[in-house]
């Protein structure tokens, strides 16, 4: 039987392309791929949706690197689309050539995203991958080159479609059509297309990247600052977030929080720069509880060292212009 690998997202599009694939009677296996910037849960219940089951493949130890320097850049925000697909489907080939199968797959649409979906991000995509015989986007493939699949008869290509442009309905039509009811919305599902997630990494990058998996965590969650001495400061917004982030202390950093009062948890990453302690204990202060002008007390800790500091609590726009 042909096997084709799938490149699984959970997406309408991706779902389609399998149906598509397996009404032929070709075998589909999917693969969704994981980083720190996006995971599988979405695609997992996708694929059970449709009776078919995904694997989940974490990228990380590749995509990192990547991310810190794209070969074709990045969109809007810090996302290296291009190089993102061709690491998926340079992944999803190796697995597929270790594993026998006959081609890759994926729910790609000629032209529904201008910048990443066009002719030439396709081509630059299959070119880097290495795969690029091998590649089949079922949705539009009668409007792009036969693939290899195709060419041996594997693939009836009069049973491929012909799908173009931003347009939604004629997804949904099929989705109708193959009973599929329960698919979300469109969206990237990536956080490096978060406007904000992605300030925050540029303003990281800015500082000579030095990225690692608590960096990216740290990102995801509290208020961000940039204090003067050079230090990266974290703010915690409510207690969930307080608890998440003290998971991610490192002996090196300096923590923060009210010793009478509520008030969030403060991270001070390695410490800081020169003068940067200060300004942590004040801004525990001053996102805490505590009213403006009051006299209170910050426990400070780093490592096994613990001490209390008196300080006086001021508003938090002295503050403002720091944050990130």
């Amino acid at each position: 039987m042909t096997v084709g690998y799938g490149i699984f997202s959970g997406g309408l599009d991706s779902m389609l392309s399998a149906l598509v694939l397996r009404e032929q009677g070709l075998e589909v296996r999917l693969l969704t791929f994981t980083s720190p910037f996006f995971d599988a849960e979405r695609a997992i219940l996708s694929a059970r949706s449709i009776g078919l089951e995904t694997r989940a493949v974490d990228l990380t130890g590749k995509y990192m690197p990547m991310l810190q320097k794209p070969r074709y850049g990045y969109g809007k925000g810090m996302n290296p689309c291009i190089d993102c697909h061709a690491l998926m489907f340079r992944e999803a080939g190796e697995i597929m050539a270790a594993e026998g199968g006959d081609f890759l797959f994926s729910g790609e649409v000629l032209g529904q995203r201008p910048k990443s979906q066009n002719r030439q991000a396709m081509d630059l995509v299959g070119n880097a991958s290495g795969f690029s015989l091998d590649i089949l986007r079922p949705l539009s493939a009668q409007l792009l080159p036969p693939t290899r699949v195709e060419e041996l008869g594997l693939v009836d290509r009069s049973r491929l479609l012909a799908l173009s442009g931003r347009t939604r309905k004629p997804q949904m039509e099929l989705a109708v059509r193959y009973g599929v009811r329960d698919y979300p919305a469109p969206a990237g599902g990536c956080l490096l297309t978060d406007p904000i997630f992605a300030r925050r990494l540029k303003e990281l990058a800015a500082q000579g990247w030095h990225l690692d998996l608590r960096d990216v965590e740290l990102l995801k969650t509290g208020r961000h600052f940039r204090l003067p001495g050079g230090g990266k400061l974290v703010v915690g917004r409510n207690q969930a977030e307080n608890e998440f982030m003290e998971k991610l202390v490192r002996p090196a950093d300096l923590v923060f929080h009210m010793d009478r009062v509520p008030g969030p948890l403060v991270i001070l990453a390695d410490g800081g720069g020169e003068g940067d302690r200060a300004l942590g204990e004040a801004m525990a202060a001053a996102y805490s509880d505590a009213a403006d002008g009051q006299a209170d007390t910050v426990l400070v800790m780093q490592g096994e060292r613990r001490e209390t500091k008196e300080v006086t609590v001021r508003p938090k726009s002295e503050f403002a212009d720091m944050m990130v």
